[in-house]
């Protein structure tokens, strides 16, 4: 996934991976399978996204420099492989939860994909790795009802625009709003009220984070009784991260991490699988992932 190169001075850079992974490399995670990632196939792409899109985009996969897909998404010599390896990371994931052989999983991955509509690469992101997750549970293990819980400070506009229009596919964001890229409104809900949207304001942090959850998210997910919980997580909402304004500090994301296996636990026997998105303080996007990852073994402990 490193060989996909944003060029010098963008904010998804390799590093990125390269910060989590030493957050996770201490004693405090050696009980941590670690597995090799299994690149996914266009067809898996091809779950959420057009087919004419996916071709596109790697027809225009350069062979030296750098292909701007728009001002802020490009295209590197590795970078057709870096997206199949982080879909695949999510597809493994899930079959591997689906088969017990994990109670949870979490994947570091790169590029992000919630950005990323089924015709249409965007905010940094190629292809939607969450949201083909989701249709992969329902393509090859028969699920009816998928949650994708997304608590990045940027609104996942792909993976709403890939549930819309899906009743068995539920969208839950907290967000700062006003932000990049504009939507995730209250009033955007979906065909069958199957998306939630928790718009939060600059300078909110953890008191609002933590109503929002308990007045929306919480009551949605138990009248949707979900069978697999797929979350899409982003540490760019930390205090110290430079791409927003929200509040929240590390045992904000350790309790939201600590609530949404709960919930699992309460409705699909605790299977969740989540994939990094944003973050951009490498000192917080680490010990935000230690902490999310931290949550996840406590689960299943």
């Amino acid at each position: 996934m490193n060989g996909h190169d944003a060029g010098p001075g963008h904010p998804e850079g390799a590093v990125r991976l390269g910060a989590v992974w030493a957050a996770l490399d201490g004693p405090r995670f050696a009980a941590l399978e670690r597995r090799p990632v299994v690149a996914a196939t266009r067809d898996h792409l091809r779950l959420v996204h057009d087919a004419s899109h996916v071709a596109a985009v790697f027809a225009a996969v350069p062979e030296s420099g750098l292909y701007f897909l728009d001002p802020d998404t490009c295209l590197s010599p590795g970078s057709g492989d870096a997206a199949l390896a982080a879909a695949g990371a999510l597809v493994g994931a899930v079959d591997g939860v689906m088969a017990g052989e994990g109670d949870n999983a979490f994947c570091a991955v790169r590029p992000p994909g919630h950005h990323a509509e089924p015709a249409c690469s965007m905010g940094f992101c190629l292809f939607n790795n969450i949201a083909i997750a989701a249709r992969h549970l329902r393509a090859a293990h028969g699920l009816a009802r998928v949650a994708v819980v997304d608590f990045d400070v940027h609104h996942g506009n792909g993976t709403q625009a890939a549930f819309w229009n899906d009743p068995g596919m539920m969208y839950i964001s907290a967000h700062q709003l006003p932000l990049y890229p504009g939507s995730g409104t209250k009033g955007e809900t979906g065909i069958a009220g199957n998306i939630v949207n928790m718009p939060l304001p600059p300078g909110a942090g953890g008191v609002a984070l933590r109503g929002a959850w308990r007045d929306r998210a919480v009551p949605a997910l138990r009248a949707f009784a979900p069978e697999f919980v797929l979350v899409s997580a982003g540490f760019d909402g930390h205090r110290d991260d430079p791409l927003a304004q929200l509040d929240l500090v590390d045992d904000d994301f350790s309790w939201i991490s600590g609530e949404i296996v709960a919930l699992a636990g309460e409705f699909c026997h605790g299977r969740v699988v989540s994939a990094l998105e944003g973050g951009y303080n490498l000192e917080t996007l680490a010990s935000g992932a230690a902490t999310h990852v931290a949550a996840l073994m406590a689960a299943s402990a």
